[in-house]
C-alpha cells in the first residue's frame, strides 16, 4: 500500500469525521494528527554533526545507527562539503546529515543556507578528547549561530552533546548560552541508547525512519502504542455515533490501516492484503465472533443512549486488541497462537466493566504467555 492510497483512506475518514458532532469530530481529528505525521508525512530524520572531533563521518554514523548490522551505511556521491548527505541505514531507511565540523565564517553561511532548505531535527556536538580551549570555543559559538539560525525556521532541534572519553562535558555548564541551554536534551555517551533516546526527541514525520532502520524492539513497541492508542480512540468515538451499519466499513478500513501501520513499523512492506490476511488468521471463531459482535453492535444502535455506549466501547475494545495482537506478532516476534491469545486477553480487558476483578492465570497458561504478557492477569 503506497501512500496515496493511504491517502485516500485517511481523507474518506476525515469526510465521514466531518459529518460527526462538534464535540466528537475535534477530539477525532487531534488523533488522526499523529497517523498522518507518522505515515503520510514521514520522511528521513536530519541531523547536523558539530564539534572537532575527526571521526570519519561514516564510522560516527555506523557507531550511532547501525552498530548491530553487518553492512555498514552509505551515502550518495558526495557533492560538496557542508551540504546535506542521504545516508543508507540498513535496508529500511536512511538518514540525512550535515557535517559541519570546522567551518569557517565563509562554510557557516553555506551551512545556514542548508538550514535555511531544510531544518535539522536534532544536532550533535563531538569534542575532541584533547583540544585547544580556544578552537573549542570556536566550535561552541558556531553551534549556537547555526541553533538560532535552524530556529529562525520555526524548527526547535534538539541537541546532545556526546562523550567518546571520561573528559567532563563542555555544553552543559553554559549559562550564558540561552540558545545551547534551551536545545540541549543531555550528555550521552557514543552508541548505546542512543537511538533511543533520539527516537523519542524525533517529530513524528521522522520516528519512523529511524525506527525501521534498526532493531531497537523497545522504540518500534513505543511508535506502534501510539498507532494502536489513536485508532482505538478513533474507533471508539465513530463507533458511539448513531450511525447503525453506515460506519462499519470505515472502522473495519482504520483497523486494517492500524495492522499495515505496525508492519511498516517492523521493517515490513504496508499491504492492506496482508494485514487482511493476519485478521483472518487469528483464528475462524475470532473471525466468525467479530462479525457477529458487528452486527450486535449496529443492531444496538436503534437503542439510544445506552446503546451507542455499548457499541463505542465494543468498537474501541475490538480495535485494541487486533491492535496489541499486531504487536505481539510482528513486533515482539511471537507466533500466532500467541497473538490470538493476546488479542482475546485484550478485547476481555477493555469490556470489564469497572471493579469487576479478573481470575489469575492458572500455571500452565501463565508458561505458555509471553514474557511481556505473563505479568497480566487474565483468562485465555
Amino acid at each position: 500500500m503506497n501512500n496515496s492510497a493511504l491517502l485516500h483512506i485517511v481523507e474518506r475518514l476525515e469526510g465521514f469525521v466531518g459529518k460527526l458532532p462538534d464535540s466528537i469530530r475535534k477530539p477525532v481529528l487531534s488523533e488522526l494528527t499523529p497517523l498522518k505525521e507518522l505515515f503520510l508525512q514521514q520522511r528521513s530524520p536530519r541531523f547536523v554533526l558539530t564539534g572537532t572531533h575527526p571521526m570519519p563521518l561514516l564510522e560516527f554514523v555506523a557507531r550511532i545507527f547501525s552498530p548491530e548490522v553487518e553492512e555498514p551505511p552509505s551515502r550518495e556521491m558526495l557533492t560538496g562539503l557542508f551540504c546535506w548527505q542521504q545516508v543508507a541505514i540498513g535496508q529500511h531507511g536512511s538518514i540525512q546529515i550535515l557535517d559541519a565540523r570546522g567551518a569557517d565564517a565563509n562554510a557557516l553561511g553555506l551551512v545556514r543556507g542548508e538550514l535555511r532548505k531544510q531544518p535539522a531535527d536534532a544536532f550533535f556536538f563531538l569534542p575532541a578528547e584533547h583540544e585547544a580551549r580556544m578552537a573549542t570555543r570556536r566550535e561552541i559559538e558556531s553551534l549556537e549561530e547555526l541553533l538560532l539560525a535552524n530556529d529562525k525556521e520555526k524548527v526547535g532541534a534538539k541537541l546532545i552533546e556526546l562523550q567518546i572519553s571520561d573528559s567532563p562535558p563542555l555544553l552543559k555548564p553554559a549559562p550564558d548560552r540561552p540558545a545551547i541551554r534551551a536545545s540541549l536534551v543531555g550528555v550521552y555517551s557514543l552508541g548505546g541508547n542512543l537511538r533511543r533516546i533520539l527516537a523519542n526527541q524525533l517529530p513524528n514525520e521522522a520516528r519512523v525512519e529511524l525506527v525501521r532502520s534498526g532493531g531497537d524492539q523497545h522504540a518500534r513497541a513505543e511508535i506502534a502504542e501510539l498507532l494502536v492508542k489513536s485508532a482505538t480512540a478513533i474507533c471508539a468515538a465513530i463507533g458511539a455515533q448513531p450511525i447503525p451499519l453506515a460506519d462499519l466499513p470505515i472502522l473495519a478500513t482504520l483497523q486494517l490501516v492500524m495492522v499495515s501501520g505496525i508492519m511498516y513499523i517492523s521493517g515490513r512492506e504496508r499491504s492492506l492484503r496482508a494485514a487482511t490476511e493476519f485478521v483472518g488468521a487469528l483464528g475462524a471463531n475470532v473471525g466468525i465472533g467479530m462479525l457477529l459482535r458487528e452486527g450486535t453492535r449496529a443492531m444496538l444502535k436503534f437503542f439510544p443512549g445506552w446503546g451507542n455506549v455499548v457499541c463505542g466501547m465494543v468498537a474501541g475494545a475490538g480495535t485494541y486488541a487486533i491492535g496489541r495482537a499486531a504487536m505481539v506478532y510482528f513486533i515482539e516476534g511471537a507466533t500466532l497462537r500467541d497473538a490470538r491469545r493476546a488479542f482475546a486477553r485484550h478485547r476481555r480487558k477493555r469490556l470489564e466493566l469497572p471493579g469487576k476483578k479478573t481470575p489469575a492465570l492458572s500455571q500452565n497458561q501463565a508458561k505458555g504467555a509471553l514474557p511481556s504478557e505473563r505479568r497480566e492477569r487474565a483468562v485465555e
